[in-house]
């Protein structure tokens, strides 16, 4: 199996800087989350691997591909792994959240993303190494690696997204309408697609002059929900997920 990965070229991007513990991981539950031998449920931070399949739903594709590596990742060191806690210990299911590492120095959340296994994810207060976890995403998209070489993962227009979508897209569109509720800002984009930043988040947002984003085309990345009304609306977190253009 190890020769399906690239992990060796991963090991000197995203150093940790520091180390919180050591353990040892007992299971692999998929590509983002394992179980430690004292049983915490480990939750990696910094990216997002597609879905395995749960009561009778297919597995995403890839999915098990991003199970199958992280697992020949951890074996090459014998299952140990160093953590660096998030600025957040716990998600809201209770899981740890930390930034995995082998003994050698090697990024497991990098490895997965340079071979297009996953994509980059920053959920605030957790921001740290969000810039070298981009580039190495970065690195696979450009190669179209992995999930980068399917359709899914392609930027859509705003107009052309299904109004039945769901889940992870890359979208495209012109802004519209720019207004703010008491608990969010919104973006309106060209189709009916809706941009959500909550209030708790416009703190990440501060160089952003939402009054002049009329008539300019965004790129967004992020889940799609439907809201009320039947609305498309994407949750944006961090500047990360926003590419703004003319």
């Amino acid at each position: 199996m190890g020769a399906l990965f690239s992990f060796g070229a991963a090991h000197a991007d995203c150093p940790s800087g520091r180390v919180d513990a050591q353990a040892h991981v007992a299971y692999v539950i998929d590509g983002d989350t394992v179980i430690l031998a004292d049983g915490r449920h480990v939750r990696l931070i910094g990216l997002d691997t597609p879905e395995l399949g749960h009561g009778g739903k297919p597995s995403q594709p890839y999915a098990r591909r991003a199970r199958q590596a992280l697992v020949a990742l951890l074996a090459s060191s014998h299952d140990t792994v160093e953590l660096r806690y998030g600025e957040d210990r716990r998600d809201h299911y209770g899981r740890t959240l930390a930034h995995l590492f082998l003994p050698n120095g090697t990024s497991v959340t990098a490895a997965l993303l340079r071979d297009g296994l996953a994509t980059a994810l920053v959920v605030p207060p957790d921001l740290w190494d969000s810039a070298c976890y981009a580039d190495a995403e970065a690195a696979a998209r450009s190669r179209h690696l992995g999930i980068w070489s399917l359709p899914r993962y392609q930027p859509i227009a705003s107009r052309a997204l299904p109004a039945d979508a769901q889940g992870f897209h890359i979208v495209r569109g012109r802004v519209v309408h720019v207004g703010r509720s008491r608990n969010a800002q919104w973006i309106d984009l060209d189709g009916g697609v809706a941009l959500r930043i909550a209030r708790r988040d416009l703190k990440y947002f501060h160089n952003v002059d939402f009054s002049a984003l009329r008539g300019r085309h965004i790129t967004v990345r992020g889940w799609v929900h439907t809201w009320k009304k039947g609305d498309r609306v994407i949750a944006v977190r961090y500047p990360a997920a926003l590419e703004i253009g003319h």
